[in-house]
C-alpha cells in the first residue's frame, strides 16, 4: 500500500449501517497493521492532522503502536526516524491552541511515545525528554501530553504490578539508571515549574503533575523532592480544594520512600508541624470526607514511618533518638483517635495500620505510662464503637457495602487482639462492662447495641486464647468473668431478641464457649430448648436455621457425654427435620439438604455416644434410618419409570441425599464406639442392600454411582470384613459403560479395599484386575480434540489413578494379583508403567511409576522372581531410569520433578541391590555415554547413603547426552 493512499474509512464516504461500518473499519486497520508499509499511511495522517474523526486518529495510533511493539527492530534507520518525526509533529499540532484531543486519544498517544522511549532511549534517542520539554515549554496542551507520557513510561518501566521478563527487567534497570544520571533533575525542575505556574489556573494539569511526582519519587533521589522548596509548594496545595487530595497522595508517596530513620523522623515531623499549624489536625471541622479519606491515609503513612524509625533506632541501640521518635509518635495519637472514630468507615479503616503498629510498640515497652494506658483505653473504646452496625446495613440482601463493612470489622478484630496482648485486663474489663450493661436492658436497646455487646464477648475467645477452648479453668479472674458473662447471656432472655444478627451472635457465642456447660451443666436444658425451638432450628429466617443446624452439631459433639438424659427427647423433637423431602410435594422444607446432613450427623452422635445398651442403640439407629430406606426404595422405583429428564434429575438428587444422610450418621462411630460394638452392623448392611440396586439404574447413573460409591467408602471403614460380600456385585455394576470420571472415582475405592483387606480380597482382585485395566486402556485410547483441555485433564487424572492403583497392589505385597494375569497381560501392564515413567510429562505420575518399578524389582528381581523379569529390568527399567531425566520436560526447578528423580534414583539403587550378583548395571548399558564412566556409576550405586546417588543423578540430569 503506497504511503500517499488516503485512508478510506466508514463515516467518510460509505453510507452503511454502524455495525457494517465498524466491521469494515476494523478489517481495514487490521490490514494496515499487517502490511509492510501501511503504518506509513497512518504516520502521515497523524503528522499532518488530516482527519478530524476521533476513531480514525485512535486507529492510526494503534497501527503505529503495533509497529513499534512488534517490528521496531526490523525497521530501517529512516523508518525509525519517521516514527520519531511523526510523534513530534503530532505533538506540535497540539500546541497550536485548537480544540484539545479527547482523553482516550491523548492516552494512546502517550502509550506510543512511551513505547518509543523504551525502545530507543538507551541507543538512538537519549534526549527524548529534553526534546519533549523543549518542544512543549509551558504550553498546557503540550504539558498534558508530556505528563501522560511520563505516567505511561512509569507503567512500562517501573510499575511493579506489571510482570516483566528477566530481559525487560534488566533493560528497565538500565533505563532508570541512565535517567537518574542524565535527565531526572531536569524532569523534577519541570514538575516544580508546572506545579508553581498552574496551581491556580489549571487544577487538572496540576493534579496530573502531582500524580507523576508520587509515581517517580519511589526510585529517584529523594533530596530532589524532599527539600524546603518542593515540600512547601506541595503543602501550599493542601490549601487548594481542587488539589489537596492529589497533594495528600503525593506527600504519602514521599513519606513512604525508604530512607535513614533519623532523616525520616525529621521529614515527618517537619511535615506534621506545617499541617498542624495550618489546622489540618482539627478533623471534626472538616466536612469533605473524600479529602479526609486521603488525609487519613497520609497520617497513617506518617505514623507507620515513625514506628519503623523507632524500631530501627531501638535495634541499633540509639536510645536518645529512639526516645525522641517515640515522643513524636505519641504526639500523633490524638489525631489517630479522631480519625479512628470518624463516622465514615473508609476514613477509619485507613488509619488502622498505624493504630495496629502503635499497639505493637506499646506491647514491646517494659512499662506503660499513664498516658499510654489512656491511649490504649481510648483505642479500645473506639474499636467497640466502630464495630457497631449502622441502620443502613442490609441483612436480607448483603451487597458490596455490607461486604466492605465485614472486612472492616476483621481489621477492628485485629486491633482488639493486639490490645489484648498489650493489656488483657483492659480488654476483659471493657467488654464485661459493655456486655453487662447492655444485657440488663436488652429489651429496650437497639439491635446493633445488643449485637455488638454479644459480639465483643464472642471475640474475647480469640483475643484471650485458651488451650482447646478451656476458658473456664486456669486463670481464676478471667474464668470467673467469662462464667459470669455466660450465665448472663443464657439467663437474660436475650435469645428472644427479634433480629437475625442478635440471634446468630447468641448461638455463635454459646458454641464458642460450649465448655461452660461442662462446668455448669444445669444450663444445658434451657440452651437445648433455644436450639430446638423458634429461636433456633425453627426460626423464621432460613439463614438462621441453616447456621444453627451446623452450630447444634458442634454443640452436641462437644457435650455428647452430658446428653444421655436428653437423647430420646432431642431425637423426637428433630424427627420432622430428618425427613427426606420428596421432589414432588412442593412444600418448602425448613432445612436444606446440606443442613440436614448436620442434623443426621448430630442424631448419629447422640445415639452412638449414649449410655444405652447395644440393642437400644440399634433400635434408635434403625428408627432413624428406616424412613430413609423406605423412601429410597419408593423413589428408585419411580425413577426407573420416569421419562421426563428434569423429573429424573430431581429424583436422582433426592436419592443421592438419602444415601448421603445415611453415610453422614456413620461419622459418629469411632475406634472406641465401633458399629459392631454398638450393635448397628445389621442396620448398615440393610442400607447397603437397599442402596446397591441404584447402581444398575439405567438413568442418572453418574449421580447415583457417585453417592453409592461414597457410601461404600464409609462402610469399608465402619463395617470392615462385613462389607466384602457386597464388593464384587457393586464393582461389576460400576464398571459397566464407564466414563473417564466414573473410572477415576472407582479406582480409589478398589485401592482402599486393597490396602485395608490385602490377602482377603486377593481372589477378587485377580478376577477384576484385567477387566478394570482394560476399561482404563479403552478410555485412555479414545481420541480427543487437540484443544479440549477438559478431556486432556480427565485423561491425565485417570492415568494417575491407574498408576496409583498399581502402586497400591504392589505396596500391599500382593504380587500374585499381577503375577497370575498371564505373561501377555503382565507385559502389557509393565510397558504402561515404563511409558508413564518416561513418556508423559507428568512428574506426579512419573514418581508413582518409579515407586512401582522399584517395588516390582524388590518383589520379582531375585532368583525366585517372575520368569523373564530380570531381562525386563535390564532392557527397559534401567534405560527408563536414564531416559526420563533426559527429557526436555524433566524440569528440576519443579518440586514434583525433584521427587520423581528421587524415586528414579531409588529404583536404580534397588536394581543394584537385587541384581548385583549378575554383574553391575553398567554392563547392560550402551557404551555411548559421555557423562561419566560406567565404573563410576557402579561405584556410586554401591554407596550406602542414597543422597550420594541422588546428587549424582542430579548432575547427570544437567548433562543430557546419554544414549542407552
Amino acid at each position: 500500500m503506497p504511503p500517499h493512499q488516503p485512508l478510506m474509512v466508514c463515516g467518510f464516504n460509505m453510507p452503511v449501517n454502524m455495525k457494517q461500518c465498524s466491521q469494515i473499519a476494523l478489517a481495514y486497520f487490521e490490514q494496515l497493521k499487517e502490511s509492510r508499509d501501511g503504518w506509513e499511511v497512518c504516520a502521515q495522517a497523524l503528522a499532518k492532522g488530516i482527519y478530524g474523526d476521533d476513531h480514525v486518529k485512535f486507529f492510526c495510533f494503534q497501527v503505529l503502536e503495533h509497529q513499534i511493539k512488534f517490528r521496531h527492530g526490523s525497521l530501517t534507520g529512516a523508518q525509525q526516524q519517521l516514527i520519531r518525526e511523526t510523534l513530534m509533529k503530532w505533538l506540535q499540532l497540539q500546541l497550536m491552541g485548537g480544540q484539545p484531543e479527547k482523553p482516550f486519544i491523548k492516552n494512546k498517544a502517550a502509550q506510543v511515545l512511551a513505547l518509543t522511549f523504551v525502545r530507543e532511549y538507551l541507543t538512538i534517542w537519549p534526549k527524548f525528554f529534553f526534546d519533549l520539554l523543549s518542544l512543549v515549554g509551558l504550553n498546557p496542551h503540550g504539558l498534558d501530553i508530556y505528563l501522560r507520557t511520563l505516567m505511561a513510561v512509569d507503567a512500562e518501566v517501573v510499575d511493579r504490578d506489571i510482570l516483566h521478563s528477566p530481559e525487560e527487567t534488566r533493560r528497565n534497570t538500565l533505563i532508570k539508571d541512565h535517567m537518574r544520571e542524565s535527565c531526572i533533575p531536569a524532569l523534577v525542575e519541570s514538575w516544580y515549574q508546572i506545579l508553581q505556574t498552574y496551581q491556580r489556573s489549571h487544577s487538572e494539569l496540576t493534579c496530573q503533575c502531582l500524580e507523576v511526582v508520587g509515581a517517580y519519587v519511589s526510585w529517584i533521589d529523594l533530596n530532589l523532592i524532599a527539600n524546603d522548596r518542593f515540600v512547601n509548594l506541595l503543602l501550599s496545595h493542601m490549601s487548594v480544594e481542587e488539589l489537596r487530595e492529589e497533594a495528600c497522595d503525593c506527600l504519602f508517596e514521599i513519606i513512604n520512600k525508604g530512607m535513614d530513620p533519623v532523616d525520616k523522623t525529621k521529614l515527618v515531623e517537619s511535615l506534621s508541624q506545617v499541617l498542624q499549624s495550618a489546622g489540618f489536625f482539627n478533623v471534626e471541622q472538616e466536612e469533605d470526607v473524600d479529602f479526609l479519606a486521603k488525609f487519613s491515609r497520609l497520617v497513617n503513612g506518617m505514623g507507620q514511618a515513625l514506628v519503623l524509625s523507632w524500631t530501627k533506632l531501638t535495634k541499633s541501640g540509639d536510645v536518645k533518638v529512639a526516645t525522641e521518635t517515640l515522643q513524636a509518635l505519641e504526639a500523633k495519637v490524638p489525631l489517630l483517635l479522631q480519625l479512628l472514630v470518624h463516622e465514615d468507615d473508609d476514613i477509619s479503616a485507613n488509619i488502622v495500620g498505624f493504630c495496629y503498629d502503635y499497639l505493637h510498640v506499646l506491647k514491646q515497652l517494659p512499662l506503660l505510662t499513664d498516658q499510654q494506658k489512656n491511649n490504649a483505653e481510648a483505642i479500645m473504646l473506639a474499636v467497640m464503637k466502630k464495630l457497631t452496625y449502622d441502620d443502613e446495613y442490609n441483612f436480607e440482601n448483603e451487597g458490596e457495602d455490607e461486604a466492605m463493612f465485614v472486612e472492616y470489622r476483621k481489621q477492628l478484630k485485629m486491633l482488639l487482639d493486639r490490645l489484648a496482648q498489650v493489656s488483657p485486663e483492659l480488654v476483659l474489663e471493657s467488654v464485661r462492662r459493655v456486655f453487662t450493661s447492655t444485657m440488663q436492658g436488652w429489651q429496650t436497646a437497639r439491635f446493633m447495641e445488643v449485637e455488638v455487646a454479644i459480639r465483643l464477648f464472642y471475640m474475647l475467645g480469640e483475643a484471650l486464647p485458651a488451650s482447646h477452648g478451656a476458658h473456664f479453668t486456669g486463670d481464676g479472674s478471667k474464668a470467673s468473668a467469662l462464667q459470669d458473662m455466660m450465665r448472663t447471656l443464657i439467663s437474660s432472655g436475650v435469645s428472644e431478641y427479634r433480629h437475625t444478627s442478635v440471634t446468630l451472635e447468641f448461638f455463635e457465642t454459646v458454641v464458642r464457649y460450649d465448655k461452660f456447660f461442662i462446668v455448669e451443666p444445669q444450663h444445658i436444658p434451657s440452651i437445648l430448648m433455644a436450639f430446638l425451638d423458634h429461636r433456633g432450628l425453627r426460626h423464621s429466617s432460613p439463614k438462621v436455621r441453616s447456621r444453627v443446624a451446623y452450630l447444634f452439631s458442634r454443640f452436641i459433639k462437644t457435650l455428647h457425654k452430658h446428653m444421655n438424659s436428653y437423647i430420646e427427647d432431642i431425637l423426637s423433637r428433630i424427627q420432622d427435620l430428618l425427613e427426606l423431602a420428596p421432589p414432588e410435594n412442593g412444600f418448602q422444607a425448613l432445612l436444606s439438604s446440606d443442613d440436614q446432613l448436620f442434623m443426621f450427623e448430630t442424631a448419629g452422635v447422640l445415639i452412638v455416644n449414649g449410655e444405652s445398651p447395644a440393642d437400644r442403640k440399634q433400635a434408635l439407629m434403625r428408627s432413624l434410618l428406616t424412613p430413609l430406606l423406605e423412601a429410597f426404595r419408593l423413589l428408585l422405583n419411580k425413577l426407573t419409570q420416569e421419562g421426563d429428564e428434569d423429573r429424573q434429575t430431581a429424583l436422582a438428587d433426592c436419592l443421592s441425599h438419602a444415601v448421603g444422610f445415611a453415610s453422614r450418621t456413620s461419622k459418629a462411630f469411632s475406634n472406641k464406639q465401633t458399629v459392631k460394638l454398638c450393635g448397628c452392623s445389621e442396620v448398615y448392611l440393610d442400607c447397603l442392600q437397599t442402596f446397591l440396586p441404584a447402581l444398575s439404574c439405567p438413568v442418572q447413573r453418574g449421580a447415583l454411582r457417585s453417592a453409592v460409591r461414597s457410601f461404600l467408602h464409609r462402610m469399608i471403614i465402619c463395617l470392615e470384613e462385613e462389607v466384602l460380600p457386597f464388593i464384587p456385585a457393586a464393582s461389576e455394576h460400576m464398571l459397566k459403560d464407564c466414563e473417564p470420571k466414573d473410572l477415576q472415582e472407582f479406582i480409589p475405592l478398589i485401592s482402599q479395599i486393597t490396602a485395608k483387606f490385602k490377602s482377603q480380597v486377593s481372589p477378587f482382585l485377580q478376577q477384576i484386575f484385567m477387566p478394570l485395566v482394560l476399561a482404563i486402556f479403552e478410555v485412555l485410547s479414545q481420541p480427543a480434540e487437540d484443544n479440549d483441555q477438559t478431556a486432556a485433564l480427565e485423561k491425565q487424572m485417570l492415568r494417575r489413578s491407574y498408576f496409583s492403583f498399581i502402586q497400591t497392589i504392589a505396596s500391599s505385597g500382593m504380587n500374585e494379583v499381577m503375577a497370575n494375569q498371564g505373561a501377555e497381560n503382565i507385559e502389557r501392564v509393565l510397558f504402561t508403567i515404563i511409558q508413564g515413567a518416561v513418556d508423559f510429562p507428568d512428574p506426579i505420575a512419573q514418581k508413582t511409576c518409579f515407586i512401582i518399578l522399584s517395588r516390582l524389582v524388590e518383589l520379582w528381581g531375585g532368583k525366585d522372581g517372575l520368569v523373564g523379569f530380570p531381562d525386563f529390568i535390564y532392557k527397559h527399567i534401567v534405560p527408563a531410569c536414564f531416559l526420563a531425566p533426559l527429557k526436555t520436560t524433566f524440569d528440576l526447578s519443579d518440586a514434583q520433578t525433584v521427587l520423581a528423580l528421587s524415586e528414579c534414583t531409588l529404583t536404580l539403587k534397588m536394581i543394584h541391590l537385587r541384581r548385583v550378583s549378575n554383574g553391575p548395571i553398567g554392563l547392560y548399558l550402551s557404551p555411548q555415554k559421555s557423562i561419566c564412566s560406567l565404573q563410576e556409576l557402579c561405584q556410586v550405586l554401591q554407596q550406602p547413603d542414597t543422597k550420594v546417588v541422588k546428587n549424582y543423578m542430579k548432575v547427570f540430569q544437567t548433562n543430557k547426552t546419554f544414549n542407552p
